[in-house]
């Protein structure tokens, strides 16, 4: 699949960095690879925090991750910390 910008929403931010949330039935593999935010290279800064809910194999999978690149239109983004899913009862 490919990144959708209208699943890419601004949460906040100041002082040149910012907090943003994506959601998209994409795995996290896809939307760390370099290129796939290619289309918000104008809007993403270096070091903005993306909050990412994305899907493997139907399963939703919550990741913080960070732009660790952006020449203006290449952006790459960390793999990510994977918060799992604790629930026992």
């Amino acid at each position: 699949m490919a990144y959708t910008a209208s699943s890419l929403i601004r949460i906040g931010g100041g002082s040149g960095q910012a907090l943003w949330y994506y959601s998209s039935a994409d795995s996290i593999a896809d939307a760390n690879t370099a290129g796939y935010f290619n289309d918000a290279a104008n809007i993403l800064n270096l070091n903005d925090i993306i909050i990412t809910i994305t899907s493997t194999g139907g399963t939703p999978v919550l990741t913080h991750a960070y732009v660790n690149a952006n020449n203006g239109s290449v952006v790459d983004i960390t793999n990510g910390v994977v918060i799992t899913n604790t629930d026992g009862d």
